[in-house]
């Protein structure tokens, strides 16, 4: 209901068919909640028979002559013969390796791309992509369709995929999803910091460290998933 100054003098209709009006109506708040549900429509539709998946996060300046490459390629290749799909930002560095690695392997290889300044688009390794305009859609899509998460060396955004992860199995919201970290020496400093200052001034409990299995070991990655995936399957999540 609207009353006084919040009278429109036009109706809706009039609005919609009126070609002189202004085109700034797409850019408003309630236009764009409908290009949000737009994106999570095709999100779910275009991810919903992709089957068992992993996430696999890192930095997108990665360059394939780096030992790191070479490992997400042999982790795409695992996951794959695992019967895993791959699921990756759709860009370059750690998660081209990945989903190079998921193609070489005849397993199936998805980049969920997001529009940015300054990195490229999908990677020429992925067989099934989708472009996302908004962050937060983006990352329901890594979470609902993905079995667990492992994470190479990266940035901002891969730190960011990290503590979300992190967050949402802290609370409960996701069960039995492993998160895993690959390169010891890396993530060595931010695991010390969790242990002697976050819990250490009780910002978080102790068990919330148990969260993350770090390794070097690819074997071990996949070891952690399997045990995972048969909890999930045991306790009837799939």
């Amino acid at each position: 209901m609207k009353r006084g100054a919040q009278y429109d003098v036009t109706t809706t209709d009039q609005r919609l068919l009126d070609e002189v009006g202004p085109s700034d109506w797409v850019h408003t708040d309630p236009w764009r909640v409908l290009r949000i549900q737009s994106e999570f429509v095709e999100g779910f539709g275009a991810l919903a028979e992709i089957g068992r998946a992993i996430s696999v996060f890192g930095s997108a300046r990665t360059r394939p002559d780096d030992p790191q490459y070479q490992q997400a390629v042999d982790l795409g290749g695992r996951l794959a013969d695992a019967g895993y799909a791959v699921i990756t930002g759709g860009g370059p560095g750690i998660m081209e390796a990945a989903n190079k690695g998921a193609r070489d392997a005849s397993g199936l290889s998805v980049g969920l791309g997001i529009e940015l300044p300054f990195e490229q688009g999908i990677n020429a390794y992925v067989d099934l992509g989708v472009n996302f305009r908004y962050f937060f859609a983006r990352k329901t899509m890594f979470v609902k369709y993905a079995q667990g998460f492992v994470v190479f060396p990266g940035g901002y955004g891969t730190l960011d995929e990290l503590f979300e992860a992190m967050t949402l199995v802290q609370t409960h919201k996701v069960t039995a999803f492993p998160i895993i970290l690959i390169g010891t020496e890396y993530w060595k400093g931010l695991v010390d910091w969790l242990r002697d200052t976050l819990v250490a001034e009780k910002k978080i409990s102790a068990v919330d460290i148990d969260l993350l299995t770090v390794t070097d070991d690819l074997g071990e990655a996949m070891d952690v998933l399997a045990k995972a995936g048969q909890a999930r399957n045991s306790a009837g999540r799939g």
